[in-house]
């Protein structure tokens, strides 16, 4: 676990480096539309529909989604009445008839592997495995083995050492007595807000291997005691009662809508009365055109996980239909933010 003081955000911003990492695979996405669907010739000829744009490449909702999410941040695609059409920068380099053509360009990259599975994501809609690796688990299943789910454990508690401290400073918490940490990996999210708000009780839901490898984290740091944990699945028990707040950091994006709405449903049924579920997570803007560095993130996210990265709107209505009101949003740090919801 990062042995940084959990109080204190560094006074540089690491959004950048964080970028090359969560953007690994945009490119990918957009050689996929270029080479293997001929993508923006036909748009440019064929405004159309999302629905219109499923039935012409055979392509599933989800990462289509998120590849007309990111062609819209890019400034390649605009959406005017829930027409999807191109930019004059596609006229000018996209097209079969473009007068400086980068079609050849950009496709002598199709034959990487990855451009491949690519193709392959967006026409089954089902996550390919971590990293792209043949004949390897998807994401989820591949965290039920210890090896890696202790790799990528580690790898979000990093991260956590700069965003988990934005989450404690960017909310009041000192009108709540406890908080649980749901799916919290090393419950680092959960440590930052005890740090600054130590009369916190704070808890901390992970299924196994991620329970013991958070346990034996805080044993070698001498945090035993900071906090309970429950060796939980949120998707097949009850969240425990008796808390304030449920936290769901860098939880929901790895999820599609119908799992997210289990889980918010799970939430609500048994947070404390006025208690308030918290998403902080990487949000799209409602008219889902940017922030270009979540759009990128969203395709990592479609390719290795379940889920994407979801929209302002997109969340407070999942919120809202599962019983929440008073839902707020407010910016963090980086290109975090946070959206609560009052159980009522």
């Amino acid at each position: 676990m990062i042995l940084n003081d959990l109080k204190v955000i560094p006074k540089t911003d690491p959004s950048e480096i964080i970028r090359l990492r969560d953007s690994v695979y945009a490119s990918d996405l957009f050689i996929t539309a270029v080479g293997h669907l001929n993508f923006f010739s036909w748009l440019a000829s064929n405004p159309s529909t999302f629905n219109e744009i499923l039935g012409k490449f055979s392509i599933k909702p989800r990462p289509t989604d998120v590849m007309l999410t990111l062609f819209k941040s890019l400034g390649l695609v605009v959406e005017k009445n829930e027409i999807f059409q191109v930019t004059d920068l596609v006229l000018d380099y996209l097209t079969d008839i473009s007068g400086c053509n980068l079609i050849p360009y950009i496709s002598t990259q199709t034959e990487r592997p990855i451009v491949d599975k690519m193709l392959e994501v967006l026409k089954m809609g089902k996550p390919a495995s971590w990293g792209g690796k043949k004949d390897e688990k998807d994401w989820a299943t591949a965290m039920e083995n210890e090896g890696f789910a202790g790799m990528f454990t580690a790898g979000m508690d990093s991260r956590g050492a700069y965003f988990a401290p934005g989450l404690a400073k960017s909310f009041d918490f000192s009108g709540y007595h406890s908080l649980i940490d749901i799916a919290g990996g090393s419950g680092i999210y959960a440590l930052a807000v005890k740090a600054r708000f130590p009369a916190m009780r704070a808890a901390l839901l992970e299924k196994p291997p991620v329970n013991r490898i958070a346990a034996k984290a805080w044993a070698k740091k001498g945090l035993g005691n900071d906090m309970e944990i429950f060796g939980l699945d949120m998707f097949e028990s009850d969240i425990p009662k008796g808390f304030d707040i449920h936290l769901f950091s860098h939880v929901l994006h790895d999820w599609d809508e119908e799992q997210n709405k289990q889980l918010i449903a799970n939430s609500y049924k048994n947070l404390n009365p006025r208690g308030v579920i918290m998403i902080y997570d990487a949000h799209l803007d409602r008219d889902k055109s940017g922030p270009l560095s979540v759009a990128e993130y969203s395709v990592l996210l479609m390719f290795s996980t379940y889920g994407k990265c979801y929209s302002i709107g997109e969340m407070e209505k999942m919120l809202s239909e599962q019983g929440f009101r008073n839902i707020k949003y407010r910016k963090a740090v980086g290109n975090r933010s946070i959206i609560t919801g009052q159980k009522i």
